[in-house]
């Protein structure tokens, strides 16, 4: 009995601690490097930092920046992941996310408006963890579809 609850222990503690890696590599200060983020929705922002903060269950961001038009932004959202949709500001296209596990190392966003998702968004931190890249997809103004990249540096 001893052996198999070592055994249990040996393949069970690799895996939590790359899930831990994993959520810790999304956690911190992001900033947006406008020139190799791509936008096919319209001007992108001047810039905007973000603060992350994710581990297995939670989902936290704050983000404070500038619109193409000198507007100033703010987007927050603190979510679990548990299916559920909540609050969401400083974002026209949507009032609501939800969050989600796509792999042990890759979160997605869903984006609602009045119920109705507008934005899927999936964010990854490369290999050397300098570097965060979100892509959003989904519906902009008058239906017209969605492509945008923005890339962040660690800070």
């Amino acid at each position: 009995m001893k052996i198999i609850l070592m055994l249990i222990g040996l393949v069970a503690a690799p895996a939590f601690f790359v899930a831990l890696a994993a959520t810790n590599e999304h956690s911190g200060t992001w900033k947006m490097n406008p020139a190799k983020s791509k936008h096919n929705s319209g001007p992108g922002l001047k810039n905007l930092v973000e603060t992350v903060e994710l581990d297995e269950n939670h989902y936290k961001v704050d983000a404070n920046g500038t619109a193409a038009d000198g507007r100033p932004v703010h987007i927050e959202f603190d979510a679990k992941f548990d299916g559920k949709d909540y609050p969401m500001i400083g974002v026209s296209w949507a009032d609501t996310v939800s969050v989600q596990w796509i792999d042990a190392r890759t979160p997605q966003m869903i984006q609602k408006k009045d119920g109705q998702v507008t934005r899927i968004i999936t964010c990854k931190v490369s290999k050397n963890g300098k570097t965060r890249t979100c892509t959003l997809e989904g519906k902009g103004e008058q239906e017209h579809k969605v492509h945008d990249v923005v890339v962040f540096y660690r800070q």
